[in-house]
């Protein structure tokens, strides 16, 4: 056998353990709860969403991967791998998945709230996190998985893969438009009022931590956050327009301590 023949054996063979190792670990990251009822999926929306022949939308929790080009927007980096990859899994998977409804089972687009497993028992949140396909969020009452979500999402993070092979953290200066964002900033003030706990940070933007959500929360620390830096990823809200002179236009709102991290 050839040096070149040799080599692209050993190399498949290295891909089969590899692929093997990462199918184990993603049973690790969130193992099916006990043997479920299957259903039948009709499409793959996008990377985080599913249609179901029974004629619901299930959007995955814990889970939000990029989005795919519309309104004459381009897809964002890896929306397409991502979605492809949940096609495979739910293919895979002979067109079924098996489903644990949210503690809140729908959103406000009437969306079913679910976390969805293959025929294999393996999370596919959890495979779509540790491919680097999508970022964890943690939005509650919601957020029963937090913990091996967030494993498998480091897992992607430390490897530099999908989404992690080159983003870096925006800045609150650099936000042009709402929608999802992972963001870096120094923590400029914090106050407390009626609305919970809000961290001014160095720029337009503006973290609220509401009152029904602080119990998730060590609010000792909230005080001392202060000239702190941040990471911070959720939901960004344009509010131009309805606020008054001298507050931030942008508006991030956290349910649950998994989306505030401080900066290494």
């Amino acid at each position: 056998m050839g040096f070149s023949e040799h080599m692209k054996k050993a190399s498949l063979v290295g891909a089969f353990f590899v692929s093997v190792f990462w199918q184990i670990q993603a049973l690790a990251f969130c193992p099916s709860p006990g043997r479920l009822s299957t259903l039948e999926v009709a499409q793959v929306v996008d990377g985080d969403t599913l249609r179901l022949v029974d004629g619901r939308s299930v959007r995955l929790i814990g889970i939000n991967t990029p989005e795919l080009g519309r309104d004459g927007r381009k897809a964002e980096p890896f929306a397409l791998a991502a979605r492809r990859r949940l096609q495979a899994l739910v293919q895979a998977s002979d067109g079924r998945v098996g489903l644990v409804l949210g503690q809140e089972r729908h959103d406000r687009y009437g969306r079913t709230l679910a976390h969805a497993y293959d025929a294999q028992g393996r999370n596919l949140e959890a495979v779509l996190l540790a491919d680097g396909l999508g970022f964890m969020v943690a939005v509650a009452p919601n957020t029963r998985m937090v913990a091996c979500q967030q494993r498998a999402e480091q897992r992607a993070r430390q490897n530099g893969l999908g989404v992690w092979r080159e983003l870096k953290p925006g800045s609150p200066q650099s936000l042009r438009r709402g929608g999802f964002a992972l963001l870096e900033g120094r923590v400029e003030r914090v106050e407390r009022n009626r609305g919970g706990y809000w961290l001014e940070m160095d720029g337009p933007l503006v973290v609220n931590i509401p009152p029904q959500a602080l119990d998730a929360f060590d609010v000792r620390t909230m005080t001392v956050l202060a000239g702190k830096r941040l990471e911070l990823r959720g939901w960004v809200v344009d509010r131009r327009g309805r606020v008054g002179a001298g507050q931030a236009r942008w508006m991030l709102r956290v349910t649950h301590p998994a989306m505030l991290e401080l900066s290494r």
